[in-house]
C-alpha cells in the first residue's frame, strides 16, 4: 500500500482542514485516480486495520471530511461526467463538482435541481454523504430524492452496486432494508465509499425570476415567509432569509449600500415561470409582500448572469464568515455554526429563543438561509478558546429548545464529529443501536471514517 500512499508534511496539511474550523492532520493521503485505485487502498486497509477517511472538496462543516488518523482519501481526480438525454440522467463521479454538473446538463437543457449553496466548491460525492441541501430544497428536495443509483466501494473493498426501487407496493422485509441504496445517502463515509452515482435530472425551467424583498423588522420577514409558503398564489422554487447581520454583509459583497435605506431584514424568493407569465406573477408576490408591511425597494433578479449574481451576494454570508473564522483559529476560537430546523411555521418563535440564549452568554448570531423549509443557519464567531465553549453552550442550549419544538439538529450538514454530541438529544439509544448495527454489518473493524457521527 506505501507506494499508494503520500506521507510527505506538505501534502498531509493541505488536507488537514474543511469549513468546520477543526484542523486535523493525518497520517497520509491517497488520491487515487480510477475506481480501482480506490478498491485496492480499501483492500490494503482493511488488512492492516488502517482508517480511511473519504473526502471532496473538503467543505464540510461539520469536520466529516478530515482526520488525524489514518488515510485521507482524495477523490477530486474521480470527476468523470456523462449526461443521457434521453433518459434524463447523469453518470457522475464523486469528485465531481455540483457546479460542473450543473453546466453540463443545462447544456442539455437538463437541470440537477438539488443545489447545494457551495457548488462551485462542494463535490457530488459530497453532497451524497451528507444528503445536502440547498436554497431550491423548498421544491425539489434534499440530494436524496435525486439519486437513482450508486456504485460502492465497501470497507473490506468489494463493489457494490444499489440503485433505488420505484416499486408502488412493497412488503418484503423490513423497510429500513428495501432501498439499501439510502444506506449511503447521507452516510457520511462512514458505511462504504461512493465512487459512482447516476443522479435523475429534470427539463430546464423556461426561465425564472428571483424577488429581493426587504422589511423593517425580523418580524415581518418570518410572517412573509410562512405566508409565502401557505400562498396558493405563488409558487415559491426558495425562500431565503437575511437578518440585520446577513444583509450588511450581502450589501458590502453586492456593492448596494443604498438599496432599501430603513430595511434591517429582507427575503429573497425564487418562482419558475411557464408560459410568458411573469408579470402576472411578480403582481402577486408584490400584492403578498405589500400585505406584510414590505419596503417598497424591491429587486427583481431575471436572466442566469442576474440569477448568479444574486446566488452569490447570498453565498457571500457564508463566505464572509468563514474567513472571520478563520482568523481566530490562531487564538483557540472559530467560526461555529448550527443547521437546526424546525416545523416552518414555528421558525419566528424558534429564532427568538435562540437570540435570547445566545445574547443571555453575550453572543450575536448572523442568520440567514433556508427559511421556507424552517431551516435557518446561525453563524457564531468565537474569537478565542473561552468564548468558544460559551458559544457551544449556547448551541447545546438552542438545540434543546428546537428537539422541543418538533426540529433536528442537523437539516442538511450531517453530524460529522462536531455535532455528535448532540446525536442523542434527538435519537433514542434504540436508534442509535440499529445504526451502530448497520455500521457494524458493513465496516465491522470501523475502519471508515472513524469519529464521524458514531
Amino acid at each position: 500500500m506505501n507506494d499508494r500512499l503520500n506521507r510527505d508534511a506538505d501534502v498531509r496539511r493541505a488536507y488537514e482542514t474543511d469549513a468546520s474550523g477543526l484542523c486535523l492532520c493525518p497520517d497520509a493521503v491517497a488520491r487515487p485516480s480510477t475506481i480501482e485505485d480506490v478498491v485496492a487502498i480499501l483492500r490494503d486497509a482493511a488488512m492492516t486495520l488502517t482508517p480511511v477517511t473519504p473526502a471532496g472538496a473538503q467543505t464540510s462543516t461539520t469536520g466529516a471530511s478530515i482526520s488525524d488518523t489514518g488515510i485521507l482519501l482524495a477523490l477530486g481526480a474521480l470527476n468523470e461526467i456523462d449526461v443521457d438525454r434521453a433518459n434524463c440522467v447523469v453518470r457522475v463521479g464523486p469528485g465531481a463538482r455540483v457546479a460542473d454538473v450543473k453546466r453540463a446538463a443545462a447544456c442539455e437543457g437538463l437541470l440537477l435541481a438539488c443545489d447545494p449553496t457551495s457548488e462551485e466548491e462542494c463535490t457530488i460525492g459530497g453532497a451524497v454523504a451528507c444528503n445536502a441541501s440547498g436554497a431550491r430544497s423548498l421544491k425539489y428536495g434534499p440530494v436524496r430524492g435525486h439519486v437513482l443509483a450508486l456504485r460502492v466501494a465497501l470497507a473490506d473493498g468489494r463493489l457494490i452496486d444499489v440503485r433505488r426501487s420505484h416499486l408502488e407496493k412493497n412488503t418484503a422485509g423490513y423497510a429500513l432494508a428495501q432501498n439499501p441504496i439510502d444506506w449511503f445517502i447521507g452516510s457520511e463515509g462512514t458505511l462504504g465509499v461512493v465512487v459512482e452515482a447516476e443522479l435523475q435530472l429534470v427539463p430546464l425551467p423556461e426561465s425564472v425570476v428571483g424577488i429581493a424583498v426587504p422589511f423593517a423588522s425580523e418580524q415581518a420577514a418570518l410572517s412573509f415567509v410562512v405566508a409565502a409558503r401557505d400562498s396558493a398564489a405563488v409558487h415559491p422554487r426558495c425562500i431565503e432569509y437575511f437578518d440585520a447581520l446577513a444583509f450588511g454583509i450581502a450589501r458590502t459583497a453586492d456593492d448596494q449600500s443604498r438599496w432599501a435605506p430603513g430595511a434591517a431584514t429582507f427575503v429573497y424568493v425564487e418562482q419558475e415561470l411557464e408560459d410568458h407569465d411573469r408579470d402576472s406573477v411578480l403582481d402577486r408576490w408584490l400584492a403578498l409582500a405589500e400585505v406584510h408591511d414590505a419596503h417598497d425597494d424591491l429587486r427583481v433578479f431575471e436572466g442566469e448572469a442576474d440569477l448568479r449574481h444574486a446566488r452569490e451576494m447570498r453565498h457571500a454570508v457564508p463566505s464572509t464568515m468563514n474567513e472571520r473564522g478563520a482568523q481566530r483559529r490562531a487564538e483557540g476560537g472559530r467560526k461555529v455554526s448550527t443547521d437546526w430546523a424546525v416545523p416552518y411555521r414555528r421558525l419566528a418563535e424558534a429564532i427568538a429563543a435562540a437570540r435570547r440564549i445566545a445574547r443571555e452568554r453575550g453572543a450575536e448570531p448572523v442568520i440567514y438561509g433556508h427559511a421556507g423549509n424552517g431551516h435557518p443557519h446561525q453563524n457564531f464567531i468565537a474569537h478565542d478558546a473561552a468564548e468558544l465553549v460559551s458559544i457551544e453552550a449556547a448551541v447545546e442550549e438552542m438545540l434543546r429548545t428546537v428537539i422541543a419544538m418538533g426540529g433536528t439538529v442537523a437539516a442538511e450538514h450531517g453530524i460529522g464529529k462536531l455535532k455528535r454530541k448532540w446525536l442523542p438529544m434527538q435519537m433514542s439509544a434504540l436508534q442509535i443501536a440499529v445504526m451502530r448495527a448497520v455500521k457494524h454489518e458493513l465496516d465491522p473493524d470501523g475502519i471508515l471514517a472513524p469519529g464521524n457521527i458514531l
